[in-house]
């Protein structure tokens, strides 16, 4: 693959940095990656990920944009309210970008879809605020042994995990074994907007380590962060034992 001086230009401030330069660029532009929801965290994920040259960017979603949306979620507008998040989205990133091919996908997630819409992609992102959508990314990428990043928001907190399932270690089930009995989501709990900001731009930033193959990334690790303090955390997930997925 070559860069042209179009591309060397626009990308400049990426390529001079040692850890990445002209390799890691073109590994930016040839990544796969699949992103779980255009909430939140998907916002600014997936303008992050369309800035930095990654090449294919998958979008799931179901939803439609509401007016409860738009204090956090920074790709829509009031007039895109009424209207499906992936068409929005799409328009949005494809002036950002219009090198970058996007695969839409405006369905639910399930197990009857789960693999053929993840078939094209390398490294998946949930940004998904449910349970049950989590366990199933969860144990359809441990299964098929791809890289989950995954991320979650809730009130003032946020929390980061990467699971590289190419690697023996923990998944998803191990930190949390047994589904909670709340609904844990934004709609419930409220927001604080920029939380959602700050973990879609980490769970951006994780993608890129992963993408140029960073020795320090967050693999079978958890970052929690908190807006009130202003404090992070990271702690190491183990594997449980007792994990149905038999980690």
């Amino acid at each position: 693959m070559k860069i042209n001086l179009s591309q060397f230009k626009r990308f400049e401030k990426q390529i001079i940095l040692k850890k990445i330069g002209l390799s890691g660029q073109k590994k930016i532009f040839s990544a796969k990656v699949l992103i779980i929801g255009l909430g939140g965290l998907g916002c600014p994920l997936l303008t992050y990920l369309a800035a930095s040259g990654v090449g294919k960017i998958g979008i799931v979603d179901y939803d439609k944009v509401e007016i409860s949306n738009l204090n956090r979620q920074t790709l829509f507008s009031p007039s895109d309210v009424g209207k499906f998040k992936v068409d929005q989205a799409k328009k949005v990133i494809s002036k950002i970008n219009r090198k970058i091919k996007i695969f839409s996908f405006k369905k639910r997630l399930t197990s009857k879809n789960i693999s053929k819409i993840f078939k094209k992609f390398e490294i998946i992102c949930d940004g998904t605020d449910n349970f049950q959508t989590r366990y199933l990314i969860n144990d359809f990428c441990k299964k098929g042994k791809r890289i989950l990043i995954s991320s979650a928001i809730s009130k003032f907190d946020g929390q980061l995990m990467k699971f590289n399932f190419k690697k023996k270690g923990p998944c998803y089930r191990c930190f949390m074994p047994i589904q909670p009995n709340i609904l844990n989501n934004c709609q419930d709990d409220g927001i604080f907007s920029p939380v959602a900001g700050i973990m879609g731009s980490l769970q951006a930033n994780e993608v890129l380590k992963t993408i140029l193959n960073s020795k320090s990334d967050l693999n079978g690790n958890m970052i929690i962060f908190n807006a009130l303090k202003s404090e992070f955390r990271k702690i190491k997930i183990s594997i449980n034992p007792k994990c149905l997925n038999k980690c």
